[in-house]
């Protein structure tokens, strides 16, 4: 990597640090620096309430928006170096509309279920009904692009458009048969929040989130080599099917469960690969790290201002990241039109 992405990841990552610790502390109760190291060595200049919204409220909402940050930038990185697209983004393949549709479904169908599961599943219905549908429909995609032996990029990018507006359609209805109730709690799901990070939460991101992250980044050299075409991948010894299999499980269990868990959060895996495309260049080995990194810095920002900007109340995030992502996108728009239009 050249001295100027190692400058960007590093200042990425200090002001991710930074970003953090403020999240933690920030909030309608302040929890200063002072009461973190009186937590740490017992001492008694910070107040339970102090504590209990550390330990309980902040830092699993933290570590939340960093998992899902991460594994929603690093996915857009993928799919944009694997359709060779800087327009791409995770939900090219299906992945949020199939969750929103098991997820609309579990609000809508919740009476039932809950009598047929009994009470204990009423919690981890939606998001396990939401993770099999990101799941889902990431497989469709793929099994319809394949053909044979090989599968088609375009052939995937069509079928995601498809699968797409086949489970768009019906939320669609699911949303029509939906009472005022539930019509507000699918509304609000699909918007966005982390307002649900726990425990159970953060365990189900360390065991969907890093370990595809880590084998998405150890494929930089097979993603800068099916950038040139799958041909050329071949001829250096790349299996082109291989890394399409593993772009997309990979993504699909890192946004499927962030999706489960924290609803539709738009425009993050888009924007972020592009702008650090356009300062630091298109080589995978440094923009898939960077994108992790800016991700989860950018998330943590957002869900702050979320929840701070119209305290008591919180904002849904997925409003914040669109506010803020699609100014972007269109700036990118009009710069690509002209090629675009070729």
């Amino acid at each position: 990597m050249t001295a100027r992405q190692h400058l960007i990841l590093l200042i990425t990552a200090l002001l991710l640090v930074v970003a953090a610790v403020a999240a933690a502390a920030i909030g309608a109760l302040y929890v200063p620096l002072s009461a973190w190291w009186s937590m740490i060595t017992g001492g008694e200049a910070h107040s339970m309430g102090q504590q209990a919204v550390l330990w309980v409220v902040r830092l699993p909402r933290v570590l939340l928006a960093l998992l899902a940050g991460a594994g929603l930038a690093t996915g857009g990185a993928a799919m944009q170096a694997l359709f060779r697209n800087p327009l791409a983004d995770p939900s090219i393949i299906g992945i949020s509309s199939g969750a929103g549709l098991l997820a609309a479904f579990a609000i809508v169908a919740a009476a039932p279920l809950g009598a047929l599961l009994g009470a204990w599943a009423g919690m981890v219905t939606l998001p396990v009904l939401a993770f099999v549908g990101a799941l889902t429909s990431a497989v469709l995609v793929f099994g319809i692009a394949r053909d044979g032996v090989r599968t088609s990029v375009g052939a995937m990018l069509l079928a995601g458009i498809g699968i797409t507006a086949i489970t768009g359609a019906l939320t669609g209805l699911l949303t029509y048969t939906a009472s005022n109730d539930q019509l507000r709690s699918i509304t609000f799901w699909m918007l966005g929040s982390l307002g649900g990070a726990d425990r159970t939460a953060i365990t189900i991101m360390l065991m969907a989130v890093p370990v595809p992250l880590f084998l998405v980044m150890r494929s930089h050299r097979a993603l800068n080599a099916l950038v040139l075409g799958e041909e050329q991948a071949r001829y250096l010894g790349i299996d082109p099917e291989r890394v399409k299999r593993r772009m997309i499980v990979c993504t699909a269990f890192m946004v499927g469960a962030t999706v489960a868990l924290c609803g539709v959060i738009g425009f993050l895996g888009l924007v972020v690969p592009h702008v650090l495309r356009m300062l630091g260049g298109a080589d995978n080995r440094f923009l898939l790290p960077a994108s992790a990194l800016a991700g989860a810095l950018l998330l943590v920002l957002a869900d702050t201002i979320a929840r701070t900007l119209a305290a008591p109340a919180e904002i849904p995030i997925g409003v914040i990241t669109a506010l803020c992502g699609a100014p972007v996108f269109l700036f990118l728009l009009v710069r690509r039109k002209r090629s675009l239009a070729l």
